[in-house]
């Protein structure tokens, strides 16, 4: 059975990403250190499927141009680390913060970030941050956060002019697509074409991609929690 790191280099390389490998030994590190946490970071067990799941799933934005070459970004709802973490490694010179409004999993986050000097924890949630830091930031990542009307609304005010917004996402849903292009208009958010990868084979992904054209309105976000109950659209 290969070590997670020669796995991590295999099918990153596989999909077109070339990890080091001392960035996929520090990969493989967080891996196992988030399956032997007690407190439930991810449904996925076992070790092989959490390199296919969580770092390879996440390396994929490295094929999303404006994540390969961002000066700096914040990633929504971080959770287990992944994407942020897996980004954070292969971008070492790039400002990574990462926002988790859950307080066990912030301390985790903080435990797991350890190794990479620039990554920020912020233990609070994005609505809150973006009190403090509008339209400060060139790129906003969710992976997993919630439906794409909502990650537009808590991503848009974060952003700054000509930022943009990179949405992991599964098979397409045309409603959906609708919900969000009328968010967009509200939001000062444009729509790009997606980006279809294959990170796991027969699994269907691809990349929603805005870009910030306009100021967003002063009442977004909206009160925490709010968002997610009433989306724009």
């Amino acid at each position: 059975m290969k070590h997670p790191a020669e796995l991590i280099v295999e099918r990153a390389g596989e999909m077109g990403v070339q990890v080091p490998p001392a960035v996929a030994e520090q990969l493989a590190d967080v891996v196992l250190a988030m399956l032997d946490e007690p407190q439930n970071l991810s449904s996925v067990r076992d070790v092989d499927d959490a390199v296919w799941v969580h770092v390879v799933d996440s390396l994929s934005g490295l094929l999303v141009p404006q994540v390969d070459h961002a000066p700096g970004l914040v990633d929504l709802g971080s959770g287990g680390g992944f994407p942020g973490l897996a980004l954070a490694a292969m971008l070492p010179d790039v400002p990574v913060t990462l926002v988790e409004s859950e307080g066990r999993k912030a301390d985790w986050l903080r435990r797991a970030s350890a190794p990479f000097p620039n990554v920020r924890v912020v233990a609070d949630r994005s609505e809150t941050l973006a009190l403090a830091e509008r339209e400060e930031h060139p790129l906003v990542t969710a992976r997993a956060v919630g439906a794409l009307p909502v990650v537009m609304e808590l991503a848009a005010p974060l952003l700054r002019d000509d930022g943009w917004l990179v949405a992991w996402r599964g098979r397409r849903d045309a409603d959906e697509a609708r919900a969000a292009e009328a968010a967009a208009g509200e939001l000062g958010l444009q729509g790009t074409p997606d980006i279809d990868v294959t990170p796991i084979p027969g699994v269907s992904r691809h990349f929603s991609v805005w870009r910030k054209v306009a100021d967003t309105p002063s009442k977004y976000p909206r009160r925490p929690g709010i968002a997610a109950k009433r989306p724009i659209a």
